[in-house]
């Protein structure tokens, strides 16, 4: 065996890296106006689900906590950029790799954003219980 061959590891350390800027460059593909709407409603939602603290399988479940992102993330990748422009998509990637090769925080933009949203869905949830379970008077 070759020793400059990548080991299984490596490998799948840069399929990582790849999915992580792919979602970036989704991300970025969706704030784009030239971006239709359908196209950016379904952004929205991978990226969402690809950056969500919460997952539809919680990762502690062995082998099914991690097959949902490792199926849904790159298939819903994958739908999403069939529905955006090429011209969009090769744009947001070249932006993606810079942005990515300067360190930016990304993933503390991301998290944030994410956090943000879970925090207003919570709350909202909250209120709504409230509302429903309040006496009448």
């Amino acid at each position: 065996m070759n020793d400059q061959s990548p080991t299984l590891l490596q490998r799948w350390q840069e399929r990582v890296h790849t999915l992580k800027k792919e979602v970036y460059a989704l991300y970025l593909a969706y704030r784009d106006p030239r971006t239709p709407w359908y196209a950016k409603a379904f952004a929205a939602l991978v990226v969402a689900y690809a950056f969500s603290p919460i997952d539809l399988i919680p990762d502690p479940i062995p082998i099914l906590g991690y097959l949902d992102d490792l199926v849904l993330v790159p298939l819903g990748l994958a739908l999403a950029l069939r529905l955006i422009p090429p011209a969009v998509m090769d744009d947001a990637r070249m932006k993606a790799e810079t942005t990515l090769c300067e360190g930016n925080s990304v993933s503390l933009i991301g998290a944030v954003i994410v956090a943000a949203i879970w925090i207003a869905l919570a709350a909202l949830g909250i209120v709504l219980l409230l509302r429903l379970f309040q006496s009448p008077t």
